[in-house]
């Protein structure tokens, strides 16, 4: 299966704290690829650098084999790279449909210029598309603050998929979700992600969900990836146990 997204010996440190340590991973399109470990492990920061909110003290990041390391970004997002955060980054004064409506704006890059308005027909309708598989076309002219709950990190993610991503990047993608609506999110999400081949990496506590939706896990203690497989096997891992379980 193709890579689309691999890191080389990629490392960046915070003052004397190393925080990611020659971290080698390559992403299969389509996978479905969990990252567990304890706080402070290294996980966030690896993907800030994937994504180019930080840049890497050393190392290298290819998209298909093209050498993204220094992109902004903004360009990054171009590319296909796109993320979800733990806590949902939403314009709360807009209303739900305004808001995947500015997603698709930067989608195509358009400025943000008050006399170039949003709002088409052509447009609107694809992005209620983009509302429609979350159950959140209803609520399009809802302001954001009346959304039902799980209602802001399905939004939060209906973004992320508005940019037509080939990698979608989340961070506690449950984070916040009743434990009963943890599954729902989940299958969703994967769902659709599987639907258009979308290559998907999640941050996740819950070891229900790593188990249960992970193809694949990488385990992060110290800025480095201890353990690199199927779930079962890196959870059986002792220094995983140890590290990231709290478990001997």
């Amino acid at each position: 299966m193709a890579v689309v997204l691999e890191t080389v010996d990629l490392s960046r440190s915070f003052g004397g704290v190393l925080a990611v340590d020659a971290v080698n991973v390559a992403l299969a399109e389509g996978a479905v690829v969990g990252i567990i470990g304890a706080n402070g492990a290294g996980k966030t920061t690896f993907v800030n650098l994937i994504t180019g909110y930080l840049k890497p003290d050393r190392g290298r990041i290819t998209h298909r084999g093209r050498d993204i390391t220094a992109h902004p970004p903004r360009e990054i997002t171009r590319l296909g790279i796109a993320r979800s955060f733990q806590i949902p980054q939403i314009y709360t004064s807009l209303t739900v449909l305004e808001n995947v409506l500015v997603a698709l704006a930067a989608r195509e890059a358009r400025s943000l210029r008050p006399w170039a308005p949003l709002s088409t027909p052509t447009r609107d309708a694809d992005a209620l598309a983009v509302l429609e598989p979350f159950g959140l076309a209803a609520h399009a002219h809802r302001p954001v603050s009346e959304l039902p709950e799980g209602g802001l990190k399905f939004l939060d993610i209906a973004l992320s998929i508005a940019l037509r991503p080939a990698v979608l990047l989340l961070d506690e993608p449950t984070s916040g979700v009743s434990s009963k609506d943890k599954f729902h999110v989940m299958e969703t999400l994967l769902g659709i992600m599987r639907d258009r081949r979308v290559t998907v990496v999640f941050i996740e506590h819950d070891m229900e969900v790593v188990t249960r939706y992970a193809e694949r896990l990488l385990a992060f203690v110290d800025g480095k990836v201890v353990a690199d497989g199927l779930p079962q096997e890196v959870l059986a891992n002792p220094d995983v146990r140890k590290a990231v379980l709290g478990v001997d």
